[in-house]
């Protein structure tokens, strides 16, 4: 069914009918499959106002980040594929230009739309195409630099986007910073709303446009100067996100501006749902629930890697007042909310701006505090210069806790950690930390803050839980020897060198063919006598890894001698759950063993090993 066609012919109470079974829709499918409700939610009216204005596989029309646009998916041909979003095999929970014409730019990181839609607005340009160029962007995506350099090149590129923000003072977690307070202020002042729904009940459309300069007046009056306007931009709103004509007709009458327009619209995240709009934090990106009750299906007797480390880091936190933690708009998702409600004067969620929160913490060692960068890989990716620039070459204790290391499943590409060990095992003086299990990562985290810290230390771990509970694990912490391999166990002729949680299934298959298997906990610095050891007493050695092998852990080790390099090719995997995806890369118990047969079977072994040395 033509979804843009059909908006286009429904009056507008049957436009907020079509909404309501959109919404119904999305619920039931991610209350199965899990994905990002709240924010897919608060945006239903407002995508259906915008294409019923703008045509999205004519007009070009830019998602930031990506993560809220399952009604664009809905209208633009993939009603029926919606049950598979997420599913391996099925469809992204992100823009992906491989999936539809519609999705104009793909995305899973936030603040990349406008930059992105100035360049394909260049690009039109030169063709000579005239068509509309517009970005939905939310307010939190403006903590991001890349925004905020997009935005100031706007008037020096003569450009005419139209950029809606949506309003709803949430990325993931709430809005922090100056801009935010600017579009909270904007969205609840109430002389100007009050004088705003005035002048719409009572003035003309000719003169409305010719009062044009007395509400923006109000604006300034009541809201302090505007950001937006004070760039060249053409300011307009605050509009209701969940009125659709309102929309409608503001969409309508900037579509032919020839100059670039901002347009405000507030909106409720969690719109239509009562857990998500009383919680939405929690069904940002939520795993599977209960409708009714809205209860989140969790394994019970089950506890994640993020909470172990948010755990063990207040523990240690209330013998150490030095301890900070460090977050870019993801507590939750990190682990740090229990830290953040006991130690708020040692906790700073600096929004989302990975770059600075980086610098920030290398602020923080070098005046004598313990600062910890709760992050994920993907997003810790953005932060690249500033580990080198600000916190390598000056050799500051930093601890960076990366969090989903690896594959994190359905949300797939975009936020695979496939790359830190890569990215960060070429800088000088950084360590790198890779636990085998919850237990070790508790260790780890102990035995890390036990001594004086002399260096930046990464620590990484998957986005994956484990049977347990915090208290058991906290009544085994025990001391580790960091930079220390072990040997798990001794077998014949094969020896696998493994790092990370990885290394579970790499002891399976080894049992099962009586192999050697090494836990390297530490990926850097490598284990140069344990690597003799191996070498010496081998034919056959293969390293494992949970990331690229491209300049991974497994080169590593291949200095020193020959060895078979396990791990992500060089690819950029789809999504599913973990556990498909690990076999999917034959990185599971039964791939392990085929991919290490394979090898023998081709020759690759070195078989004088002893001689190296």
């Amino acid at each position: 069914m033509d979804y843009i066609k059909k908006i286009r012919e429904m009056n507008y109470k049957d436009l907020n009918k079509f909404a309501q079974q959109i919404r119904e829709y999305i619920i039931d499918v991610i209350s199965r499959n899990g994905g990002h409700l709240a924010s897919n939610l608060g945006v239903v009216e407002l995508t259906i106002a915008l294409y019923r204005v703008f045509n999205p596989f004519e007009d070009y029309i830019i998602w930031d980040t990506g993560h809220q646009t399952y009604t664009h998916k809905l209208l633009t041909g993939r009603w029926e594929l919606f049950p598979s979003i997420r599913k391996f095999g099925g469809i992204s929970g992100y823009t992906n230009i491989a999936e539809s014409q519609a999705d104009r730019f793909g995305a899973g990181h936030v603040g990349t739309s406008i930059a992105a839609a100035l360049g394909i607005e260049q690009a039109l340009r030169k063709e000579n195409k005239k068509v509309n160029v517009v970005v939905v962007i939310g307010d939190g995506a403006f903590t991001s630099g890349e925004a905020l350099e997009a935005l100031n090149q706007i008037k020096s590129l003569n450009s005419k986007i139209k950029i809606i923000v949506n309003s709803n003072s949430m990325s993931i977690s709430k809005n922090v910073g100056g801009l935010s307070h600017f579009l909270d202020n904007l969205r609840t002042s109430k002389v100007y709303l009050d004088i705003k729904n005035i002048m719409k009940r009572n003035i003309s459309e000719p003169l409305e446009d010719e009062l044009k300069r007395i509400r923006d007046a109000i604006k300034v009056t009541f809201s302090g100067d505007d950001f937006f306007e004070a760039l060249g931009l053409k300011h307009l709103g605050p509009l209701n996100g969940h009125n659709i004509q309102e929309m409608e007709k503001v969409f309508t009458r900037v579509k032919d501006y020839d100059y670039p327009t901002v347009i405000t619209v507030n909106t409720i995240k969690g719109k239509g749902y009562n857990s998500s709009e009383d919680d939405p934090e929690s069904f940002h990106s939520a795993s599977k629930f209960d409708i009714s009750s809205g209860t989140f299906l969790s394994k019970s007797g089950f506890i994640s890697y993020s909470e172990a480390f948010g755990n063990i880091l207040v523990k240690l936190a209330e013998k150490d007042e030095h301890i900070i933690a460090i977050t870019a708009a993801m507590k939750t998702g990190t682990g740090l909310s229990l830290f953040a409600q006991k130690f708020p004067d040692r906790f700073f969620d600096l929004g989302i701006t990975e770059q600075s929160c980086v610098t920030f913490a290398g602020g923080l060692a070098i005046s004598g505090f313990k600062p910890v960068f709760a992050v994920y890989s993907t997003f810790l990716q953005r932060g690249f210069d500033q580990l080198i620039h600000d916190i390598a070459l000056q050799n500051l204790p930093v601890i960076f806790a990366i969090d989903r290391a690896g594959v994190v499943g359905e949300d797939g590409p975009t936020h695979h950690g496939l790359f830190d060990i890569a990215y960060l095992k070429m800088i000088p003086n950084i360590r790198i930390l890779a636990p085998m299990n919850i237990q070790d990562l508790v260790n780890t985290i102990y035995t890390v803050f036990k001594f004086p810290i002399d260096a930046p230390i990464a620590i990484r771990y998957p986005r994956d839980s484990e049977f347990g509970d915090f208290k058991k694990i906290y009544d085994k912490i025990q001391l580790v020897e960091l930079y220390k391999w072990e040997i798990l166990r001794t077998g014949k002729n094969v020896a696998i060198i493994s790092t990370g949680t990885i290394t579970q299934e790499a002891v399976k298959a080894a049992q099962k063919n009586n192999w050697t298997v090494v836990f390297a906990r530490s990926i850097k610095p490598v284990d140069i006598n344990t690597i003799k050891w191996v070498l010496n007493n081998h034919n056959y050695v293969f390293t494992l890894e949970e990331g690229t092998t491209y300049g991974g852990f497994g080169e590593s080790v291949a200095r020193y001698g020959k060895v078979t390099i396990l791990g992500i090719e060089d690819i950029f995997p789809t999504h599913g759950s973990r556990r498909e995806l690990l076999k999917f890369l034959k990185l599971d118990k039964d791939g392990i063993e085929t991919k290490i047969f394979e090898s023998i079977e081709r020759g690759q072994y070195y078989e004088n090993a002893n001689r190296i040395w």
